[in-house]
């Protein structure tokens, strides 16, 4: 792990991802994805005709109070980045889920996606004004241990809820934060 910390950049609208950081995003996620990351492209390869899309997506849906973008910026550089949201229905606005958690091949070990996550915890508690955080893993990657160490508790599985092959059933592990 690295002592210098990235650079953390959030974005709350579409206007705040200007084309090259759409391009980094895009970027990072194809390489994230095609590095065996289980970031929500579960069939590599992939390549920015499939991410930019999905990127687009969530870029558009941005909103100080429904979702929020956090990117790691490592030398100038997206290192790593994820997406917080929270749906408005008043039964569970309460709480959001964190999303696309992601960090480039080269960068990991170096603290990045500890940033992320504790900024995610902060921006959802202090910002967002959210109780608790949510996130679901794909089991067998060692993503249960990584986001214990930070604080995360699973509360539940789906057994063998993820194909990623015809001999390859993966759990789905559901996480909570909680409190921030």
């Amino acid at each position: 792990m690295t002592t210098d910390s990235p650079r953390l950049r959030q974005a709350t609208a579409a206007t705040d991802v200007e084309p090259a950081l759409r391009r980094a995003l895009v970027n990072c996620w194809v390489d994230v994805t095609n590095a065996g990351g289980a970031a929500g492209f579960p069939f590599p390869p992939i390549d920015a005709q499939h991410a930019a899309p999905a990127l687009d997506a969530i870029v558009n849906g941005l909103g100080a109070r429904t979702s929020r973008l956090l990117v790691a910026l490592e030398g100038g550089r997206v290192a790593g980045w994820l997406n917080i949201r929270r749906d408005t229905f008043p039964l569970v606005a309460h709480w959001g889920t964190v999303h696309h958690v992601q960090t480039r091949p080269e960068a990991r070990g170096r603290g990045i996606g500890g940033a992320l996550m504790a900024a995610a915890r902060r921006i959802a508690r202090d910002e967002m004004g959210l109780k608790q955080l949510r996130l679901a893993v794909r089991g067998g990657a060692g993503l249960e241990t990584f986001y214990g160490r930070l604080g995360w508790r699973e509360v539940g599985r789906w057994p063998a809820a993820l194909r990623l092959s015809p001999t390859d059933d993966r759990d789905e592990v559901l996480m909570l934060l909680d409190p921030l």
